[in-house]
């Protein structure tokens, strides 16, 4: 039964990666340049430069908890930024926080121990010389989808973390909050290297956000052609079953209508039971709109602590 589960996830992976335009080969080079290496509270950071051919280049965050042996290989966190309109921020989200978290990610993560990779995607940070609304049309008429070059730069990034010498590839995680949270869903629905996904904020379905006139809360860079004809968002999120996923929502946010979270939910404990594997699919819901809770992040902590 798994076997043809597994060839069915297969089948609908190729499909949604049709959707995502053009996308470049996934063996294009892609080179690594460390900029900076220094110290900081909880262990160092490197500043990396990343470029394709034929593309301006951008930068990264890799982190390493204090203490760390080099003898050994510890899981990692691929963080995924969100947007909030701060194209300026990017991957210095991770360092700094954004007003709708309860703090920065990093310290916390390097005290649970875990290597951290975070980029700039693009519109964002290093890669903010360009508007979303620039980059989105000129994809578009490209035949490229903003969103799956961004979750292609996503997947490079893994590959990056699988490379290193410091990293358990068996034990990658993703991670992030509003548009960080969709990608950390749709990178771990696209790529079985991530074994735990934890979203904050945004699982969206999309019809329920249509109902609710709320379309403008997202970016240009959501949209996907002719998505709709063929998944929904539980759908998409069913592609990471039977791996570890938790989401962590506000029932007051107007980005992810609480009709929809239930619908997501429903389905998809019947996808994790249907696997066998009740247990490691988790949804819990909070009283607030588009916001973090420290109450919110400790769950995330757990979740990962027990499956990664």
């Amino acid at each position: 039964m798994s076997r043809i589960m597994k060839q069915e996830q297969a089948k609908k992976r190729k499909l949604l990666w049709s959707l995502m335009g053009d996308l470049p080969d996934f063996d294009m080079p892609l080179r690594c340049e460390v900029i900076r290496r220094e110290k900081i509270a909880g262990g160092t950071l490197e500043t990396l430069q990343f470029s394709y051919p034929d593309e301006p280049p951008f930068l990264a965050y890799f982190a390493l908890p204090a203490g760390y042996d080099e003898t050994q290989k510890i899981p990692a966190i691929l963080y995924n930024h969100s947007h909030g309109g701060m194209y300026y921020l990017g991957k210095d989200e991770l360092l700094q926080g954004a007003p709708y978290q309860c703090g920065p990610w990093l310290p916390d993560l390097l005290k649970e121990g875990y290597a951290v990779l975070a980029a700039d995607h693009r519109a964002f940070g290093s890669r903010s010389d360009r508007t979303e609304g620039d980059i989105f049309k000129e994809m578009l008429w490209r035949g490229q989808v903003m969103w799956g070059m961004m979750v292609y730069d996503s997947c490079r990034m893994l590959d990056h973390l699988c490379s290193r010498k410091e990293v358990d590839s068996t034990r990658i995680g993703t991670l992030g909050m509003s548009m960080g949270s969709t990608m950390a869903w749709y990178t771990a629905a696209l790529d079985e290297r991530i074994k735990v996904c934890a979203d904050i904020c945004c699982l969206t379905d999309f019809e329920e956000l249509i109902k609710s006139n709320h379309l403008k809360g997202h970016g240009l860079y959501y949209f996907v052609p002719s998505l709709l004809k063929y998944f929904d968002t539980a759908s998409i999120n069913a592609l990471i079953a039977p791996r570890a996923r938790i989401s962590v929502n506000g029932q007051f946010d107007g980005l992810t209508p609480e009709a929809g979270l239930d619908k997501v939910d429903a389905v998809l404990k019947k996808v994790y039971a249907d696997w066998g594997c009740p247990e490691k699919y988790l949804m819990k819901k909070y009283p607030v709109p588009h916001q973090e809770l420290p109450e919110m992040r400790q769950a995330v902590l757990d979740f990962l602590r027990k499956y990664l």
